[in-house]
């Protein structure tokens, strides 16, 4: 793509990146192909494509960003699938980021959609925050289809009464900064494991299995002290500022454990997470006191089944023929890069896993998409079930939060963390949604 930047412009270290990545794209259309709201909406500018038009106009002719740009921009779910389709390797994860940057300094937003940015801004990233709004929706729940006949803002609340659980886990009493129990047998790595935000309100059993697992196989794990959000909610709202903030809050809680004790990699159980962590090296590129801590960072992170797939996991104890629907969140098998070892560490483990149709297609989550987008992302999850249910499978398998709660919203089958199934089936407990849950031969034989 031919482009027309000047060289004012392009001293901006920003500019010069999405330049670079504008200059990449060939204009080819493959993308529209795999992108979800294309598939949904049919509009040109709903596709990879068409966003990098009005991306190019916007930056190019430095311009604040008009309604439509927002509009379209803000309807992409950042899944990142146009990326791993790309025959010419465009960076779409950069270039939005930059344009969502662009938009939030430059575009005046209406007053509710304002305030529910902030509001999310303020709550999800901490953990005490959102425990407590999650009572507030609870005591709201009732009033959901009040709420849903507010002009502007009611399906958005109605999204967010939908999405919170009906009850709160009990707090786990291991999740705080320190060393979680010991490694059994001989030594084989240290980790620190991200508590995470959400996750660690929603599904602490996530953590609690991957603690479980790793000490299992020798490994010692620590959440160092001042640990906080990654960034990555903020971040892809805009709000650069607020993001990086966070960002270096963590980096340095992670750094002074690399440069003291030491650590072998930095365990993440959130895919959406993991993306992130794994660009702190592009994000803190320009920053001369954090570009280095960044990617030292960057370049230990891994997503907890990349980890234990370099282990070796111990012989599977549990016999089961349960069959598992494997959901690759978009954040792990295109923002990462991750497509095997998941499933084959489950098929190692005893597991018969099957693909999800359409497994390439987001469903719907995408951090605040299902909340800030709630009709797009109620659609994407009725495929994505439809999807999964076709198959009469006994439970699902994910490694990433979001995707979890969006799809547990739309089917009554169990939903669980890859890492508490391989820990199940290495010697630690039955995942709690499993109770109850007998294999589909078991039932087919029954009826």
């Amino acid at each position: 793509m031919q482009t027309n930047f000047s060289l004012a412009q392009l001293a901006d270290p920003a500019m010069a990146a999405s330049e670079k990545i504008l200059r990449t794209c060939v204009h080819c259309g493959f993308c529209t192909a795999t992108c979800p709201t294309y598939l949904l909406l049919g509009d040109e500018l709903d596709s990879p494509r068409g966003r990098i038009y009005l991306i190019k106009d916007m930056l190019e002719g430095n311009k604040p960003a008009s309604a439509e740009v927002v509009k379209h921009v803000d309807r992409c779910l950042s899944c990142l699938s146009c990326m791993t389709t790309c025959p010419s390797g465009v960076h779409y994860m950069h270039l939005v980021d930059h344009a969502r940057t662009h938009i939030e300094k430059t575009h005046a937003r209406r007053g509710d959609d304002r305030f529910l940015r902030a509001l999310l801004a303020f709550v999800l990233p901490y953990p005490e925050r959102f425990r407590l709004a999650l009572l507030g929706a609870r005591l709201g729940r009732p009033f959901r289809s009040l709420a849903a006949r507010l002009p502007r803002v009611g399906n958005r609340l109605a999204a967010m009464l939908d999405l919170a659980p009906a009850t709160l886990p009990i707090r786990d009493p291991t999740n705080r900064p320190g060393l979680f129990p010991p490694a059994s047998g001989p030594r084989r790595g240290r980790v620190a494991l991200l508590r995470g935000c959400a996750q660690s309100v929603l599904r602490p059993d996530f953590n609690a299995a991957a603690i479980r697992l790793l000490n299992r196989h020798g490994v010692e794990v620590v959440q160092p002290k001042g640990e906080g959000c990654c960034g990555a909610l903020t971040h892809h709202m805009g709000k650069e500022a607020t993001a990086h903030a966070q960002a270096r809050r963590t980096i340095d809680a992670w750094i002074a454990e690399m440069d003291g004790p030491g650590l072998d990699a930095i365990v993440v159980t959130a895919s959406g997470c993991g993306t992130t962590i794994k660009d702190y090296g592009f994000m803190f590129r320009d920053d001369p006191a954090y570009a280095d801590k960044a990617a030292r960072v960057s370049a230990i992170a891994r997503d907890i089944t990349e980890y234990v797939a370099s282990l070796g996991l111990d012989a599977s104890v549990v016999e089961s023929d349960l069959v598992v629907a494997y959901h690759s969140a978009c954040s792990m098998q295109h923002g990462q890069g991750i497509r095997t070892e998941p499933k084959n560490l489950l098929k190692r483990a005893g597991f018969t896993v099957k693909d999800v149709p359409e497994g390439h297609i987001c469903c719907g989550s995408a951090g605040t998409y299902n909340i800030l987008q709630p009709e797009i992302a109620e659609r994407l999850r009725a495929r994505k079930v439809a999807n999964i249910e076709r198959m009469r499978p006994d439970l699902i398998a994910t490694g990433n939060i979001g995707c979890a709660t969006q799809i547990g919203k739309g089917t009554n089958l169990p939903i669980v963390h890859t890492v508490e199934l391989l820990d199940w089936a290495t010697g630690g407990p039955m995942p709690a949604a499993l109770e109850g849950v007998r294999p589909r031969d078991a039932l087919m034989a029954a009826e």
